[in-house]
């Protein structure tokens, strides 16, 4: 029998979703939509870094998205991508719209195995938004992390998305580098353009002592895989999140097996040597 996972669950029945009220809502990119959803007593659970949690629209359906923040008690925030009927009738919703929130689910990112260390993260596109969490996790326990270095990349300029932290937040925290790319040129960019492996090359980051964290397009995460291994990163030192194989969020219906490991249960987070050990299904 496979375990279920309370990852920090407050309520007493994981499956049941909590009620919560969509307390604003910023329109990051034409499909991407950042909602901050809260329940009458703030937040309805804790979440890590990293972890998901079950998002339902009476009746439409429901769906699992990463928490992209948790600020304190008072709200957490969910970066959706409009890409079918679920995403499209969210995309619909106004402030005061009630939802269904269930969770968290997941092992979330390693933020105590990785204190001390330098974080390199990667993101592509909608990608960002779980690295969001960790990335403002380290901001808020600044002295636990060395250098930062974020890279992020998207298809255009309109397809990036928490643009007043790229460009205006995150470039003044304490020994962080920002660094944006859009894949072609176009009128009114004039940063750099090209696409992330090929600019993660340029940059070359040294991986001594550094923890690379990467989650993007399957395309992207293939050659940036690629790029760190040429950089001389092992194995061990780079982490990525299967999120995108989760389903029910408890290992039952059996839709995120990968050899012996349950994606719902046994991450969705992973280093590299470990998914070097499963089938090439990733």
């Amino acid at each position: 029998l496979r375990r279920f996972p309370v990852h920090n669950c407050s309520c007493e029945n994981p499956l049941v979703p909590g009620i919560v009220e969509v307390v604003k809502i910023i329109d990051e990119t034409p499909d991407i939509k950042n909602f901050y959803v809260r329940s009458e007593n703030g937040v309805p659970f804790n979440v890590m870094p990293g972890q998901l949690a079950m998002v339902s629209l009476v009746p439409v359906g429901e769906g699992m998205f990463s928490v992209s923040w948790q600020e304190e008690n008072d709200h957490l925030e969910f970066a959706i991508k409009r890409t079918g009927l679920m995403t499209d009738e969210l995309h619909k919703i106004e402030v005061g719209q009630k939802l269904g929130v269930r969770g968290p689910y997941g092992n979330g990112f390693p933020v105590e195995e990785c204190k001390g260390k330098n974080m390199l993260f990667i993101a592509g596109g909608i990608g960002l938004a779980p690295l969001r969490s960790f990335i403002k996790y380290c901001f808020k326990h600044r002295e636990d992390y060395g250098k930062i270095t974020i890279l992020y990349g998207s298809r255009s300029a309109a397809d990036l998305c928490f643009k007043d932290e790229l460009f205006e937040k995150w470039p003044q925290e304490k020994d962080t580098e920002v660094y944006v790319t859009i894949d072609n040129p176009e009128e009114g960019w004039d940063g750099h353009v090209g696409f992330v492996p090929a600019y993660l090359e340029e940059l070359n980051p040294s991986p001594e002592g550094t923890i690379a964290v990467i989650c993007g397009p399957p395309i992207m995460i293939k050659f940036a895989l690629q790029s760190l291994e040429k950089m001389g990163y092992n194995d061990e030192q780079v982490i990525t999140t299967l999120e995108m194989r989760m389903k029910c969020g408890i290992g039952k219906c059996g839709r995120c097996n990968i050899g012996s490991e349950y994606i719902c249960l046994d991450g969705p987070v992973f280093n590299l040597a470990q998914l070097k050990q499963l089938p090439p299904e990733w």
